[in-house]
C-alpha cells in the first residue's frame, strides 16, 4: 500500500515537470516590444512620430508629470532647444553613442504640433537623460 502511495506521488510530480507542449503562452519580448510603441500621427499636418523605446510607455505612466502641468508654450520652448542638442547628436557619431542618437528629429518650430506631441517628445528627453545619464544643455530660464 505505500509503495501504491508513492508511486502515485512519482507519477503526479513527473505529470506536473512536464513541458508545456503546444500552449500558446504570451512572449514577454513581443508584448514589450508592442507596449513600449508611442505612435502618434495626424495626416492633415504629414507627421508621425513613432518612439520605440523599452520602459517609455511606464515612464510615461508612472514618473512623469501628468499631463497639463506644464504649458504648451514651455513644452515648445524646451523641445526646440531639446531638439537641435539631439540632432547635433546625432550627426556626431564619432562622439557620441550612434546606437542612442539614430535619426534625426524634423521638427518644425512654424508648425502647430499640439499639446500631445509636444508632451510625449519632451519626456522622450527627460526619459533618455535618465535612463541613459545623458545630460543635455537645456536653458534653465527661458
Amino acid at each position: 500500500m505505500k509503495n501504491l502511495v508513492y508511486i502515485a506521488l512519482l507519477s503526479l510530480f513527473v505529470y506536473s515537470c512536464g513541458t508545456t507542449g503546444n500552449r500558446n503562452l504570451p512572449s514577454g519580448k513581443d508584448q514589450s516590444a508592442a507596449n513600449d510603441t508611442v505612435r502618434i500621427a495626424n495626416d492633415s499636418l504629414e507627421y508621425e512620430i513613432i518612439i520605440i523605446e523599452p520602459g517609455f510607455n511606464l515612464f510615461i505612466n508612472s514618473y512623469a508629470r501628468p499631463r497639463g502641468y506644464h504649458s504648451l508654450s514651455y513644452l515648445e520652448n524646451k523641445n526646440k532647444y531639446l531638439v537641435t542638442e539631439y540632432n547635433s547628436r546625432v550627426q556626431q557619431p564619432m562622439r557620441y553613442d550612434p546606437n542612442l542618437y539614430v535619426n534625426e528629429i524634423n521638427y518644425d518650430q512654424s508648425v502647430d504640433y499640439g499639446y500631445e506631441v509636444n508632451y510625449l517628445l519632451y519626456n522622450y528627453f527627460v526619459y533618455i537623460s535618465r535612463h541613459y545619464n545623458q545630460n543635455f544643455s537645456i536653458p534653465t530660464r527661458i
